[in-house]
């Protein structure tokens, strides 16, 4: 069994046939999976999603990408969505130093925000950090941010990063960007994860894993970057799909 911890199955991009992907899903052994709702309009589709499925959690927050459309009205949204006892964290909130779709200095101060809302709430956070190594580490160490836990997503990171952020508690999630060809940096970081912190995602409809690279990802394909994953650390599948469940159910703190 398999656990997708990172899919945005709200996507438009699955608009035609999402309930397809989702029984695909379960049909591949994903038997739970996290949809991240990163903006308003995401949040409120992922709360219809885990109504509807009972395999189907989320995170709500607010994207770097959408930091310049934070207001009062919507961490406030936010905070309330948070209270639904299938949202698991605050997320995905970070900085994007690539694209830049919001200003720098307001992509800080909205994750600030959010890093103290998930400390009222007693909640794990999920990090976005893309280009932006250093200064995603250093807020979320100067807002006490890690007391909770949580996961740093889709990580692109060296091995010696991935051991300070270990350090402090949190799990480490690879997509199928670990799969490329060109990844050897990203394999020297997975292989330097310890099997109890390791997470794996899909990141859907984004970064789909060989053999699927071109295509549209789901959440049936998280079980291609497990696979290759578990070959690069020498244990079998089932073993991997295992361990990394029950890491996810940990870091997630959902009831195994």
């Amino acid at each position: 069994m398999w656990f997708d911890t990172h899919a945005h199955v709200d996507s438009k991009d699955f608009d035609e046939d999402r309930a397809e992907v989702i029984e695909r899903a379960k049909q591949a052994g994903v038997t739970r999976f996290v949809n991240v709702g990163c903006s308003r309009g995401s949040a409120k589709r992922t709360m219809e999603l885990v109504e509807r499925y009972d395999f189907i959690y989320g995170t709500v927050g607010l994207h770097p990408h959408d930091a310049k459309s934070m207001t009062d009205e919507l961490l406030e949204e936010i905070k309330g969505w948070a209270a639904h006892p299938k949202i698991l964290a605050i997320g995905e909130i970070g900085l994007d130093f690539h694209y830049d779709y919001s200003p720098r200095e307001v992509q800080r101060e909205v994750y600030r925000r959010q890093i103290r809302l998930a400390l009222d709430l007693a909640m794990p956070v999920a990090i976005h950090d893309r280009e932006a190594h250093r200064e995603c580490f250093d807020i979320l160490t100067e807002e006490g941010g890690w007391a909770n836990g949580g996961i740093y997503h889709c990580y692109s990171g060296s091995a010696e990063m991935a051991a300070d952020i270990l350090k402090n508690g949190f799990y480490i999630s690879f997509s199928g960007t670990v799969t490329f060809k060109n990844a050897d940096k990203l394999r020297r970081a997975a292989m330097a994860v310890p099997l109890d912190r390791l997470l794996i995602e899909t990141d859907c409809p984004y970064l789909s894993p060989q053999p699927y690279r071109g295509k549209r990802n789901e959440p049936a394909h998280v079980a291609a970057t497990g696979r290759a994953l578990a070959e690069l650390r020498g244990i079998s599948h089932e073993e991997f799909a295992k361990l990394t469940w029950e890491n996810a159910c940990r870091a997630y703190r959902i009831q195994q």
